[in-house]
């Protein structure tokens, strides 16, 4: 996008009222911690991304997300937590979202589409889904003392997108409110309203994450099935061999040999999604030397594997890929790899792992790279 946008999470809020005694943010769904599906979600329209972490918890945040989210130290209420990371937002961003991450499951394309509102000339936009329960003002009573017309009404969601001045400006104030077009109202600036979706729901009790995890993990006909596959391949011995690991450009790496681009970690999740599915493996299904398929990206053939597994009435609940092997880090760019091989599958959930063999066998001796997949799949309904 031709637009640069800095993404701020605040992720400060307390895991209380789910029984959990660590942040909320580290709370986990399908295998996920919530701030880690929030910042996969925004990570494809973000040219920045910068976490307001609790206070003794930054450098957990740190190791979870990787060198490509700046982690910051938050504030006790959302509006300084927002605050202190506007201090970080790169100046060349010309919109800032708002976001949240008890709202992990807000998708890539709300995010898009409040973006598109601020580039058509908008200054503030923000999701909202219509309201359909009744809501009535009281007084201190408990007397009501005016009912609002329904259509008029709408729950607000985040990301909350801003031109970069405007919410700047909005936060030289010391006003502290629950959202931060709430801030840039008191500036008299029109906020625009977009629709939101489902999904982009606030987890706060039990019952929000149990309604999370059924958006991510959709029971069909309770029909489950799981799959696990392997890969394996040593390091070309030709020094102008590219690396492509997990859908990304790995430079200044020697990449693996292969027919293909030698992706293990693409390679192993195909493998597991068409076992999960009962219709063959990885050579079954693209060929060991079938001219189509020669130097093919891990990412072209994970989406070709998506619709086979589509096709065969199936959808993904979740991947999980642990690389194993001495080289390249994959924590500094782990986010990225999640998001990448999720948007290869259609926005599935992904989980990313990576370990060595302590010297053992050709990964632990540096020959090559080998990667273990799982799949979960569930019976589409007909």
């Amino acid at each position: 996008m031709s637009d640069l946008v800095a993404v701020i999470i605040p992720a400060g809020g307390s895991g209380e009222r789910l029984g959990a005694r660590i942040p909320k943010a580290l709370v986990q769904i399908a295998g996920k911690t919530l701030i880690e599906h929030a910042v996969s979600n925004m990570a494809p329209i973000a040219n920045q991304i910068i976490v307001a972490a609790p206070a003794a918890y930054e450098e957990q945040f740190r190791k979870l997300l990787g060198t490509d989210v700046t982690v910051v130290t938050g504030g006790l209420t959302r509006t300084q937590s927002v605050k202190k990371a506007l201090k970080h937002v790169d100046k060349e961003n010309e919109f800032i979202l708002v976001h949240d991450a008890a709202r992990p499951l807000a998708s890539t394309d709300l995010a898009m589409r409040v973006i598109d509102s601020l580039r058509a000339g908008e200054k503030a936009v923000i999701p909202g889904i219509a309201v359909t329960d009744t809501i009535k003002r009281i007084d201190k009573n408990n007397y009501v003392t005016r009912t609002y017309p329904r259509p008029d009404l709408r729950a607000i969601q985040t990301p909350q997108g801003f031109k970069r001045k405007v919410l700047i400006k909005a936060h030289d104030t010391r006003d502290d409110v629950t959202d931060d077009a709430g801030l840039v109202e008191n500036q008299g600036v029109e906020v625009k309203v977009i629709v939101g979706e489902e999904r982009a729901l606030k987890i706060t009790t039990m019952q929000d994450l149990e309604a999370a995890q059924r958006i991510l993990i959709p029971e069909f006909n309770n029909q489950m099935r799981v799959g696990i596959g392997t890969d394996a391949h040593a390091f070309s011995l030709d020094p102008t061999r590219e690396m492509w690991l997990g859908g990304l450009f790995w430079p200044g790496e020697i990449g693996a040999d292969g027919h293909s681009d030698g992706d293990v970690a693409a390679h192993a999740i195909c493998d597991a999604l068409f076992i999960a599915a009962a219709i063959g493996d990885l050579g079954s299904n693209f060929g060991i030397s079938d001219p189509a398929y020669a130097g093919a990206s891990g990412s072209q053939l994970l989406a070709e594997c998506l619709q086979k597994v589509s096709a065969a009435g199936y959808s993904i609940g979740n991947v999980a890929v642990q690389i194993v092997g001495n080289r390249p880090k994959i924590s500094p760019r782990r986010a990225e790899i999640i998001t990448a091989l999720s948007k290869s599958l259609g926005g599935a959930s992904v989980s990313v792992s990576a370990t060595t063999t302590d010297g053992l066998g050709f990964t632990g001796e540096g020959r090559g790279l080998a990667a273990i997949a799982t799949a979960l799949l569930f019976q589409s309904a007909r």
